[in-house]
């Protein structure tokens, strides 16, 4: 299997003035366009949680998509943590 085959599991962490803004929805349909699954959820203290599985190359391009500045809302920065994907996830959706 070639490494744009191999499927990985992108977690990511936005921080900033990302709640409220539209951000999970700006988040979605990047991930859609790219052909990745799972979800942008809110987090209590004001983050929002990215995971998405898919190719590495269409993950780390979500990954540069989050921190590029052209989000709705405002990015301070974004934690990324990449492991295996577990292949439960179907389309990607706002939590």
């Amino acid at each position: 299997m070639s490494e744009e085959e191999t499927h990985i599991r992108l977690a990511a962490w936005v921080h900033g003035q990302v709640q409220g803004v539209g951000f999970r929805w700006w988040t979605r349909s990047r991930a859609l366009a790219l052909g990745l699954v799972g979800f942008a959820r809110n987090l209590p203290d004001g983050r929002v949680e990215v995971v998405a599985e898919g190719g590495r190359d269409h993950c780390e391009r979500l990954l540069a998509a989050l921190r590029s500045g052209e989000s709705p809302g405002s990015v301070d920065h974004v934690v990324e943590r990449w492991s295996p994907a577990k292949g439960r996830l179907t389309g990607f959706v706002e939590r």
